[in-house]
């Protein structure tokens, strides 16, 4: 055996799925080279192979040590007792598959062999496969590719994790180019999240982007949610704010006689006036929701509260018995009304509303006036009229997002408020879902055509504290997607502020580079492998290296991820203090600054906005 090449030395203990391994006098540590590839030995994160007749256990390294023999074993043991432990994953049958889990364990005295590139291929298959894609190559052996299994990635769910600088913004734009390979996957479709416009530069030719405010230098389209789609839970919150129990009822009540009123006007396929709800996704106008309680809450009339109705309503008037402003909903100007009063010959009363919502009314109206919230509540084709009819149905906006010409969709969530940040990304999230869901049975449904979706720094809405819209709809994706065919991918800097459920459902787990002993706990605990102690290297890995461990490969692997194209690299990349061959940062020649386009792109709230370059701008800044 010790003239087997491949041979690394005999098990010595085994505790259920840990193996000490203790090192043959003849191994050599280090780097060796077995058929003529270069394969590192007592490197944790390397691989073991352990034959027991017809099975080959395979393992991987997390621990490796020393240590001094007595003076009489000094010849037999030249470089001292050397050993190393295993962690045992899974197994293959001869000319078999490999299977996670072990049928039988180890005993004393069993040989262990370094696993060679013919082993890997047992366990992952060849490189050219469609069924894996090539995301780089194994730290420990530049010859081995490592490769992911798509299937189990996209479904079974995923997650990045990593510090700032790590290189998880390369890794997933690296991995979605591969995803979306025209010639492997003509049919891939995969949504971004994009909080902070990274990815458009990264995969501009394969990706259709939709931002608040599109470049208009690029192929960019708006991006537009329209509030009708949403659920009434999802609505309230981003519109009315807080209310009471029943504040909420009179509300309710509001939408649905709006949406019914629409619905008569023009029917649409699948609803009828006795099978609508509040929650149905019909078209309804926000505006003249917010004009019809403002009358009923602000309004003054000339009969007493057991006697009004609309006709009763005390507007001003001028001389000649004009109304001086009834107002107007879509422009969102309310009507004025004359203020009570009991001692004039015409008496003035006060409406007859229980409600108790002025202050929520009076913020709706400052939202529907607001520029920052029209891809909301005027979005673009689908803003309904003042009778709740837009010129366009939901079958064109989801056209656009998962089933357009490109494999890939960015939304550009970078122009939205932050105050309605995680509210918006549960509402996205649930239509997109709900879309695939009742579609299970469709062509266009995720059974027949997966759908990916990437939650980019989802720390920042998948906390543990918050039991948010955003946060209830990917667990319900991580916990019942896979059946219907949507998956999600979670990339975090913190994973430790991410709700425990949502990370324990990622089946895959990509792990760079972790420093804070609390995120580096999360990621070990949640991992699908008892390897803690591979896990304990994740301080110390490079940029663009990374553990991956799951289902999506059969073994664990430490890798080194495949940089992606100059051109192909987000836009997430450190700024240059000092660069001899860089003509900016802090070595450049210091120049006479113009500061009205600093001012002039914060205002307009669009780093894209074209530059003042005529004196009629800049008396107009």
């Amino acid at each position: 055996m010790p003239n087997n090449p491949t041979f690394l030395g005999e098990v010595k203990d085994v505790n259920g799925s840990t193996v000490g391994v203790a090192l043959h006098s003849d191994t050599i540590s280090g780097f060796t080279f077995i058929n003529g590839h270069g394969y590192r030995i007592g490197q944790i994160g390397s691989f073991v192979r352990i034959p027991l007749g017809y099975i080959d256990l395979f393992g991987i390294v997390s621990q490796v040590g020393a240590g001094a023999v007595p003076e009489k074993l000094k010849v037999e043991e030249p470089h001292g007792y050397r050993w190393l432990t295993a962690q045992i994953i899974g197994e293959v049958y001869q000319k078999g598959k490999f299977s996670r889990g072990i049928s039988q364990y180890p005993t004393i005295g069993d040989a262990v062999h370094v696993v060679t590139e013919d082993d890997l291929k047992k366990i992952y298959g060849f490189p050219d496969s469609p069924n894996f894609i090539r995301i780089g190559h194994l730290a420990s052996s530049e010859s081995i590719p490592a490769l992911i299994n798509i299937d189990k990635l996209v479904t079974r769910h995923s997650a990045v994790v990593g510090t700032t600088g790590a290189g998880k913004s390369t890794t997933v734009a690296g991995l979605l180019v591969s995803l979306s390979d025209p010639v492997k996957y003509p049919s891939a479709r995969i949504i971004v999240l994009d909080l902070h416009g990274e990815y458009a530069s990264a995969l501009t030719d394969i990706a259709t982007v939709f931002r608040i405010s599109p470049d208009p230098n690029k192929q960019e389209m708006p991006l537009y949610i329209p509030y009708w789609a949403m659920s009434f839970d999802e609505l309230l919150p981003l519109t009315f704010g807080s209310v009471d129990d029943s504040n909420r009822g009179a509300i309710l009540e509001a939408i649905t006689s709006l949406k019914e009123a629409a619905l008569k006007k023009v029917p649409r396929l699948g609803v009828t006036a006795e099978t609508l709800t509040v929650d149905s996704p019909i078209p309804f106008s926000i505006h003249k929701l917010w004009f019809n309680l403002h009358c009923f809450v602000y309004s003054t009339h000339t009969r007493p509260r057991s006697e009004q109705s609309s006709e009763t309503q005390a507007f001003l008037v001028d001389l000649d018995g004009n109304k001086i402003q009834p107002g107007d909903p879509l422009a969102v100007i309310p009507p004025k009304y004359k203020p009570q009063n009991q001692s004039s010959k015409e008496k003035i009363y006060l409406s007859d509303c229980p409600l108790t919502i002025r202050r929520q009314i009076d913020s709706l109206a400052s939202k529907l006036r607001d520029a920052r919230f029209d891809f909301l509540f005027r979005p673009g084709p689908w803003t309904p009229n003042e009778e709740g009819i837009p010129d366009e149905d939901l079958d064109k906006l989801l056209e656009q997002w998962i089933g357009g010409p490109k494999p890939i969709t960015i939304l550009d969530l970078s122009g939205i408020p932050s105050s309605i940040l995680n509210h918006l990304v549960g509402a996205l999230l649930r239509i997109i879902y709900d879309a695939i869901f009742w579609a299970k049975n469709l062509s266009e449904g995720g059974r027949e055509r997966p759908l990916l979706v990437v939650l980019e720094e989802a720390h920042t809405y998948l906390t543990q504290s918050n039991n948010s819209l955003a946060s209830i709809a990917v667990q319900r994706i991580v916990k019942e997607g896979r059946k219907y065919g949507i998956g999600a991918m979670v990339v975090s800097q913190r994973p430790s502020e991410i709700d425990a459920t949502i990370l324990s459902q990622c089946g895959t787990i990509f792990a760079m580079r972790l420093s804070n002993p609390s995120d580096r706990a999360q990621v070990t605990g949640t991992a699908p492998d008892n390897l803690e102690g591979l896990f304990n290297m994740l301080p110390s890995l490079k940029t663009g290296e990374a553990i991956i461990a799951g289902e999506a490969v059969h073994l664990p692997i430490r890798t080194l991820i495949d940089p992606p194209l100059k051109d192909r690299k987000p836009d997430s990349c450190d700024p240059l203090v000092y660069d001899e061959n860089y003509p900016g940062g802090w070595n450049r020649k210091k120049e006479s600054s113009n500061y009205k386009d600093l001012v002039y792109v914060w205002r307009t709230q669009n780093p894209r906005s074209p530059k003042i370059t005529n004196k009629a701008d800049e008396k107009n800044e």
